[in-house]
């Protein structure tokens, strides 16, 4: 088990999407995360006390958690003299990056001296099978975007939460390396063989109470180039019950691809359900989760307005409004 609490290195992130696996563990587990450790190149925070290696022991942190997610996932020659450092101090460390931490001959040279644990939770655990597409009991929701890194992730968190505030049955089922540091397992989806990634989302969500809900966290983009067959996978092996899809409205192309612009949230409806209902012909689009956080105080909720108008959905920010109506609407399913 990964030792908390944490501190979270933001090395040299650009902006606040590199950052996104250390403002995950912040926003959903803020308890086990102590502060962050930024490079001077740093370009963003997530807004936890700055720390050295050496504070971030002395307030109690067992842990280094990477919590960047950069194109690629590569750990560099930077990055490692300070990993290094923090192994020979007495941290453990822990990384989603597809660069594995026990790739690295220094990293596992530190950590053996040094009695220390590396965590690679991008390393799948378990020989998934092939998909067999059979029906599985109990109900399925999957966030799915028109890009990456628009609030898949925090949709299902927040409507998970909402859940068991109401005292429903729900579990969610992380799928990425960020939402396994939040909640302790899941499926490292993107590093799965591909044969086996739709077997690994029905692994994921078996057979369940007929009133149990699993909120299936969502990869990448139907739209996206690069990363439009982890979605597949999501949507053919989660066979979902229903669809929330996921917006960020200032973006201006798709995330690494300046010469792609977004798809409107009619198009994807359009493409994602009739993809979805090849699996369960009753999979419904339930509503619409925007992520605001760019939009002014004044202007959010005109916008979510506009859209559940034009769209016939209910629209809302869950992080910044709550989950309820977004709960509230698969009543009928």
């Amino acid at each position: 088990m990964i030792q908390t609490p944490y501190l979270l290195f933001l090395g040299d992130a650009p902006d606040q999407l590199a950052a996104k696996v250390a403002q995950g563990i912040k926003d959903w587990r803020p308890e086990n995360a102590v502060g962050q450790f930024r490079m001077p190149a740093c370009g963003t925070t997530v807004g936890l006390q700055d720390m050295t290696l050496e504070e971030g022991l002395a307030a109690g942190a067992k842990t280094l958690v990477i919590g960047v997610a950069n194109r690629g996932g590569y750990i560099s020659a930077e990055w490692k003299e300070i990993l290094v450092s923090a192994l020979n101090m007495g941290y453990d460390i822990a990384s989603g990056l597809h660069n594995l931490l026990r790739d690295e001959n220094e990293l596992m040279a530190a950590a053996r001296v040094n009695g220390r644990t590396l965590f690679d939770v991008r390393i799948p655990s378990v020989a998934y099978p092939i998909a067999n597409g059979k029906n599985r009991t109990g109900k399925r929701c999957l966030a799915i975007g028109t890009d990456c890194s628009v609030g898949k992730m925090y949709t299902g968190l927040a409507m998970d939460t909402e859940m068991h505030a109401r005292g429903m049955n729900s579990t969610f089922r992380p799928t990425g390396q960020t939402g396994i540091l939040i909640t302790g397992g899941g499926v490292p989806l993107d590093a799965v063989i591909a044969d086996f990634m739709a077997g690994a989302v029905e692994y994921l969500t078996p057979d369940n109470d007929a009133d149990h809900w699993d909120h299936i966290e969502g990869q990448g983009s139907l739209f996206h180039v690069s990363y439009s067959g982890v979605t597949m996978a999501l949507i053919h092996g989660g066979q979902p019950d229903a669809l929330i899809l996921c917006h960020e409205p200032t973006r201006t192309h798709m995330r690494g691809l300046p010469e792609y612009d977004l798809p409107s949230l009619e198009a994807l409806r359009d493409m994602a359900l009739p993809i979805a209902r090849v699996a369960n012909p009753a999979c419904k689009v339930v509503g619409i989760s925007v992520n605001t956080q760019h939009l002014a105080d004044d202007k959010f909720e005109a916008y979510l307005a506009e859209v559940e108008a034009r769209m016939g959905l209910p629209a809302v920010d869950p992080f910044r409004q709550g989950a309820a109506r977004l709960v509230d609407a698969l009543a009928d399913i």
